[in-house]
């Protein structure tokens, strides 16, 4: 669910986090497996205590179906059988969940090549090993092999700080909230751009200041500084990928 807020202006990720907190607080069972087969728009806005509906609900609820039937199938039900099975590796579980759950294969065709940025697999990866400390279900031996999550803030501090530089047409429909195909060479471009500019940030720091960083401490450090600044312009895409 964690994708696509920008449609109501007083949706954030924050309250998306809230409201998933909140109900396994108020009910252990709210997201397991098989009552994440059956639920409905309405159910979804009273568990997430949201008033109105959200931005491409009826593809929330598709992929909320999808994962529950999936889990059960698959991994008795149990997200914790899914991630054993990656034995430790990021780019190992990154890998199940896109072959197990469609609704994570982040790739679009640009130019006759595929494009493969998986967001939402790898801030699943990402998210595990910041909440366990990189212990029990957060431990990865290969951490280090997961990229910044392309998705609108980050690209939109780059090109703040002067790192990422957009031709007039494509500057014009952001500063104007024009839509952005999703898929389009734009699109692609600019989340291909971003994660390559700091995969190259990565490498000046290191050979500047021999600090090894990883992908992940950037792209907390850009996101935070994005989030922080309302004024700041970014691409306008409806996407299930972020």
């Amino acid at each position: 669910m964690n994708f696509c807020f920008w449609p109501d202006k007083e949706l954030t990720y924050d309250h998306l986090a809230s409201g998933l907190k909140l109900a396994l607080e108020k009910d252990k069972t709210a997201l397991d497996a098989d009552r994440l087969q059956n639920y409905t728009g309405p159910q979804l806005r009273q568990l997430l205590n949201w008033p109105r509906p959200l931005p491409i609900e009826e593809e929330r609820v598709r992929l909320l179906h999808e994962v529950g039937m999936e889990l059960e199938r698959s991994f008795g039900g149990e997200a914790a059988n899914l991630v054993k099975s990656a034995g430790n590796s990021a780019a190992t579980l990154i890998e199940l969940i896109t072959r197990h759950f469609p609704g994570f294969r982040d790739h679009s065709l640009y130019k006759g090549h595929q494009v493969f940025l998986y967001k939402r697999a790898q801030i699943f990866v990402a998210d595990l090993w910041g909440a366990f400390k990189g212990q029990n279900y957060g431990e990865f031996h290969d951490i280090n092999s997961i990229t910044i999550f392309a998705d609108y803030i980050v690209p939109a501090v780059l090109r703040e700080l002067g790192i990422l530089k957009y031709g007039s047409n494509l500057s014009c429909s952001i500063d104007s909230n024009s839509e952005i195909v999703p898929g389009s060479e734009e699109e692609v471009e600019i989340r291909a751009c971003s994660v390559y500019a700091v995969e190259k940030m990565r490498e000046l720091i290191n050979k500047k200041f021999g600090k090894q960083l990883l992908s992940i401490d950037i792209d907390l450090w850009l996101w935070s500084c994005g989030v922080q600044n309302m004024a700041l312009s970014h691409h306008r895409t409806l996407s299930i990928y972020y």
